[in-house]
């Protein structure tokens, strides 16, 4: 008996999803509508069966997180900086991401008491300088948590930088309201960072555009986050006009992440050979504030590397 290959397909979808969360929002759904199955947004939103495959050198854990975990909510991985997660759910949940295994409905963000502890850690630990707010989306908190979370660290007279990863600009901006920026700009001393993870430059959407311009207005410095992947953004073109894009947006370009070995995710893994050719390739074609660091994030908690081309092996040929 024949088996309808649509009806299989169908099925896959269904054990994706129950092995990884798949949500995204009204705004990206309205975005998607306009878009072909295979463009660089549809690839980091729609579930893909090549998800079920686990390469064997794939993992849990990709970055180490729970290696460098003293108390729930906290990774401490680099002597002068924290992560402190908060909430592990997103707005919506990209293909590709590295806490897939940890993030997503059902999953526990941290209760009253865990988050004093994880604030206890960080204020007993006066070698810190610098917090950073990742999980799951922190700015999916009530602005009445964030400004107590802000309030709390920016007491804390060895904590000068407070640094938030988020996604919420280009999953839902219309979240992105006055409220919420007034909690950002709150504290007193500290300073507040926002990094936004952006991967293609269709993605700066009007919307998306006026909410980053909110955060910015306010006085709030902006970096980016990107992750180089396979069929999305891996060509110098696509590149360029993200990069691009992100200056004109007040983003200074931050990190190019080479892609952490999350379980499901090997379809989108390129050679980091690729990679490093990309970025010289850049470096002639897009001023110096607009290249990010290109680096890689190694397993078993042994922190971040650069991977950029060297000086001056890679460039014997360059004529700059």
């Amino acid at each position: 008996m024949m088996t309808n290959p649509m009806t299989e397909t169908q099925d896959q979808l269904e054990d994706v999803a129950r092995r990884y969360a798949v949500r995204t929002t009204p705004f990206l759904e309205r975005q998607l509508a306009d878009m072909p199955a295979d463009s660089p947004l549809a690839r980091q939103f729609r579930p893909s069966v090549k998800e079920l495959i686990t390469s064997p050198d794939e993992l849990a854990d990709p970055i180490g997180d729970n290696l460098k975990s003293p108390v729930a909510g906290i990774v401490h991985r680099y002597p002068d900086r924290v992560l402190l997660k908060p909430v592990h759910v997103c707005a919506a949940y990209c293909r590709f991401c590295f806490r897939r295994e940890v993030v997503g409905p059902g999953s526990e963000s941290l209760n009253d008491e865990e988050l004093e502890k994880a604030l206890s850690y960080v204020a007993k630990h006066t070698e810190l300088r610098e917090v950073i707010l990742t999980g799951g989306d922190p700015l999916l908190l009530s602005p009445r948590r964030l400004h107590y979370i802000l309030g709390t660290l920016d007491r804390m007279d060895h904590i000068e930088l407070v640094r938030f990863h988020t996604r919420l600009p280009i999953h839902d901006p219309k979240r992105i309201t006055p409220d919420l920026v007034t909690a950002l700009t709150s504290p007193d001393r500290a300073t507040v960072w926002v990094a936004i993870h952006v991967n293609h430059a269709d993605e700066f959407a009007p919307e998306v555009c006026h909410a980053v311009a909110s955060l910015s207005k306010a006085g709030i410095p902006l970096v980016s986050q990107t992750v180089l992947l396979k069929d999305v953004n891996n060509n110098v073109d696509a590149l360029e006009a993200l990069f691009r894009a992100c200056l004109r947006n007040r983003i200074k370009p931050y990190y190019l992440h080479h892609p952490d070995m999350a379980k499901g995710t090997n379809h989108f893994r390129l050679e980091i050979e690729e990679g490093r050719a990309l970025l010289k390739a850049l470096r002639g074609r897009l001023t110096g504030i607009a290249l990010p660091h290109y680096i890689l994030d190694r397993p078993g908690a042994l922190g971040k590397v650069p991977l950029g081309p060297s000086w001056p092996e890679d460039w014997a040929d360059s004529q700059a």
